[in-house]
């Protein structure tokens, strides 16, 4: 038998009520903290990651993958959304500030989050200026140190592109449509938030005791009693707005000018998948997670974190290394005579 039937197997026992409910309190421990696994059930989890405004479609899903790793839509012709979120990457670009068109790094100095289970944040980017995943994806396409683009290129682009003009009117059911900006950052949008990546912890708070090992259980109780799920719980591990420092000194502060919002608050990080996505921080100052455990203890509950608690959390954090939806790399539509050229300066 394969460890992946064994591991099925025995969480069909446990479901049955045959395991050990020892954890059974550390469980409900979790959810009274305001822990919430992602839920089984792909009609429940649509309950929560879909839009009403723009429902999710199988249409729209494959043009917006089209279109999230379309390096046309930016001005060099070169970057995509997958440059800075690589799916292959655990959604991130893995270096300590983004850095987008003529190799410029963000300015700020700011790190690049994932794009996995970005839809369960209350909030996008670090400053919390966006409410949605379709806000937020008009951003990066603009912004100069990123694709610095403008909507009329990526308009140009799109419309000068007889499969993604088609691809349009058959995923909005018009005959009669025609691409604006707003509609490329949406489907793009609608793609990122099919983007969910259920792991073990997930199981384990939906009743899969051998789900974890007794070691990421410790973890999780020390998680919990340290008061982490102050700022990361819900579904996501994070995504709302917070203080940060908040009650003590941030030791790589001078990295970057980043301040938060008008009022001091930054947007807290999932910590889904975060044993993958190196650097830590909104600046990417930190390399070891250790570490980064012990500077949030310090900065934001006041309290100190030993090496074997760190460890323990650790060990904890690689329970939250989900399943990756298989995204195939799509093969793009040829540009025409009426595609706008690269433009490098």
């Amino acid at each position: 038998m394969s460890m992946k039937k064994i591991h099925v197997a025995m969480c069909v026992v446990a479901a049955m009520g045959i395991s050990a409910v020892a954890s059974d309190a550390l469980v409900e421990k979790a959810k009274k903290a305001g822990l919430k696994p992602i839920p089984e059930s792909k009609t429940e989890l649509y309950k929560l990651i879909d839009n009403a405004k723009n429902p999710i479609t199988d249409e729209k899903i494959e043009l917006g993958k089209k279109l999230y790793f379309d390096p046309r839509l930016s001005k060099s012709g070169l970057i995509s959304c997958n440059t800075c979120h690589n799916l292959a990457t655990g959604g991130v670009d893995g270096v300590d500030a983004a850095t987008g068109h003529k190799w410029t790094a963000n300015p700020h100095h700011l790190n690049s989050p994932t794009v996995y289970n970005a839809v369960f944040m209350e909030k996008q980017f670090w400053d919390g200026r966006s409410p949605d995943l379709e806000d937020q994806a008009q951003g990066p396409i603009q912004a100069a140190p990123e694709m610095a683009a403008t909507k009329e290129h990526v308009v140009s682009v799109v419309n000068s592109i007889p499969d993604y003009v088609k691809a349009f009117k058959h995923a909005y059911n018009d005959p009669k449509f025609k691409p604006g900006f707003k509609d490329v950052a949406d489907v793009i949008a609608i793609f990122e938030r099919t983007l969910v990546t259920p792991s073990r912890y997930d199981e384990y708070l939906n009743g899969c005791d051998k789900a974890l090992s007794k070691e990421e259980k410790e973890g999780l109780k020390i998680f919990i009693d340290k008061g982490c799920t102050a700022c990361h719980t819900g579904v996501g591990l994070g995504g709302s707005m917070q203080p940060f420092p908040a009650v003590g000194k941030y030791k790589y502060a001078n990295v970057g000018d980043f301040k938060g919002d008008k009022n001091g608050m930054v947007k807290t990080p999932t910590l889904r998948n975060i044993l993958e996505t190196r650097p830590y921080f909104h600046n990417g100052a930190v390399w070891n997670i250790e570490e980064a455990i012990k500077i949030m203890g310090e900065t934001q509950l006041g309290v100190k974190i030993s090496d074997r608690e760190a460890k323990k959390i650790k060990a904890f954090f690689g329970a939250l290394t989900g399943k990756k939806p298989y995204v195939r790399y799509p093969m793009l539509p040829a540009s025409t005579d009426k595609t706008p050229n690269p433009n490098l300066k």
